[in-house]
């Protein structure tokens, strides 16, 4: 099941546990449970400290708890956590056996300031790259609170639970049976839904920090970028982000760095933001920039949306762009019941099912390429033409499960009992209307910039960018902007980086020339 170099890695693992821990199957006679069994048989003779039995109860088979002898086990995997969810078996593994989190004393404390029971149940699918986040946030929480207990489901080996419940995206989380969120979550993101009081004392402890040099509104690319370079030059930096990463979280295969072939947009993210620690820089996560004033004295505040202010000598705004939404009727009805916007997250969902993708630039395409692997059948819907690069149309062309449609104006999702049922479009040439039956539609049709907190205060383009000039200089003396926000051409994350950069100097340059009085 496991081959000798994982083996081998997890070996080593193993031997920094602390404490015996035991993993109890539920089995049953299918291939799965044969695997899993084989699994967890290899496992437990990797280290004298794990013990391994297949005598479980859980109704869902086949499946297995992580727990301590003795103890009543709060973290079960059900299904085989492979791919991506191979590390969140690991970490489940390491932590249950004592080997301390790397996470934040505070947060740790948190956790376990918790009261009240605390029953998770998250569907995932083993192509997800967010779901793995989720899932080790969650089994984390279980290992330091009695009264939380945390199960993964693999939602394409238990499709009659996912039609029941009506899960059509991933990550699902339930809550003591009822929905508590959907798609990707920080541990921070979750302990602040169950801990109420969190917000406001974050707020308080925000507004007493220290005027910074540069201040950083947003934790993409661009905004890691720019904090890196001004912590460079010994500013005093802080970096005020919903998450940090952005939408690079959500990107699978980055191919625009020269160096090597593909990245990994989590891989990334990480990478961005452990240089940005190396340096020190003041990290708040999760706070949404609600407003930006610039004071007769030259410091600009940024009021965010849970309360909190900040104060800097300058700002480098880079919150990027959300995915567009086609705003027909039926799409915010059915989103996360067969209106998705990430198919590698969403399409195993809709395995041997017909699907629709909406939009013809590079994201529709490599969408509809990816979703042909997986589904029964793709029909991509495009505007006017493929906009696409030639490499990634002749891939599409070469694929016998996807038709393309061209000069469509898309009307209306239509569903019935909660989920997708189908897909009216328009023919832009004589406006003749069609209807396509599908079970999903994954929309890819562009960005939007996250300036709506901004308008009335510096100067947009007609599509709600933010202007800047050659240097990142906004409207506002002092105020900088990159990235996918502004008016920069092309859109892209290697493109976003240089920008940060940029700007980032552009603030540097800005505060040597003040006054020695405002300096």
């Amino acid at each position: 099941m496991l081959d000798d170099t994982i083996k081998t890695q997890l070996k080593a693992y193993l031997e920094r546990l602390q404490r015996p821990i035991e993993l109890v199957a539920s089995l049953d006679d299918s291939d799965r449970s044969v695997e899993m069994r084989t699994m967890l048989d290899e496992i437990g003779a990797l280290s004298e400290r794990v013990a391994v039995r297949h005598d479980g109860a859980d109704a869902r088979r086949p499946s297995f708890t992580v727990g301590c002898p003795g103890d009543t086990a709060r973290i079960r995997f059900a299904g085989l956590p492979m791919g991506h969810e191979f590390t969140s078996l690991v970490l489940a593994l390491l932590q249950t056996g004592g080997h301390p989190p790397k996470v934040e004393k505070s947060v740790i404390e948190q956790i376990q300031a918790l009261t009240g029971e605390f029953h998770f149940e998250t569907f995932i699918s083993l192509s997800c790259h967010n779901c793995p986040d989720v899932v080790q946030a969650l089994n984390l929480m279980a290992v330091l609170n009695p009264g939380i207990r945390h199960d993964m489901i693999d939602g394409a080996l238990f499709r009659a639970e996912v039609d029941e419940r009506r899960i059509m995206a991933v990550p699902t989380v339930f809550l003591n049976g009822q929905p508590f969120g959907q798609g990707r979550m920080s541990l921070e993101e979750i302990i602040t839904k169950l801990d109420t009081g969190a917000a406001a004392r974050e707020a308080e402890k925000i507004s007493a920090k220290e005027t910074f040099d540069v201040l950083v509104v947003g934790g993409g690319p661009a905004g890691a970028s720019a904090a890196i370079y001004a912590a460079r030059k010994g500013l005093r930096t802080g970096v005020v982000a919903e998450r940090f990463g952005g939408q690079v979280l959500e990107t699978q295969a980055i191919e625009n760095f020269i160096s090597v072939k593909e990245t990994d947009g989590q891989k990334l993210a990480a990478g961005l933001e452990q240089h940005v620690r190396d340096y020190g820089v003041d990290i708040m996560n999760l706070q949404q920039a609600k407003s930006l004033t610039v004071r007769d004295n030259g410091l600009a505040e940024i009021h965010l949306a849970g309360g909190g202010v900040l104060k800097s000598r300058s700002v480098v705004i880079s919150t990027g762009a959300r995915w567009c939404e086609m705003n027909v009727p039926g799409e915010k009805e059915y989103r996360g019941h067969g209106v998705a916007y990430c198919p590698h997250c969403d399409g195993p969902l809709f395995k041997g099912k017909r699907v629709a993708v909406v939009g013809g630039g590079n994201s529709g395409v490599e969408a509809a390429i990816d979703l042909a692997g997986v589904v029964g059948h793709v029909t991509l819907l495009v505007r006017s033409k493929l906009r696409a690069d030639a490499v990634l149309c002749e891939r599409l062309a070469e694929l016998p499960n996807v038709e393309v449609i061209t000069g469509v104006q898309i009307e209306e999702v239509t569903g019935d009992h909660g989920k997708v049922n189908g897909l009216v479009y328009s023919d832009r040439a004589d406006g003749e209307k069609h209807r396509i039956d599908v079970a999903g539609v994954f929309v890819q049709i562009g960005l939007l910039p996250n300036t709506d907190w901004l308008k009335g205060t510096l100067t947009l383009s007609k599509n709600g960018e933010i202007e800047i000039d050659a240097k990142g200089q906004t409207s506002l003396p002092g105020v900088f902007a990159a990235g996918d926000c502004t008016t920069v051409p092309f859109k892209q994350i290697v493109i976003a980086i240089g920008e940060g950069a940029k700007a980032s100097l552009a603030a540097f340059d800005h505060l040597i020339r003040l006054p020695a009085a405002t300096a």
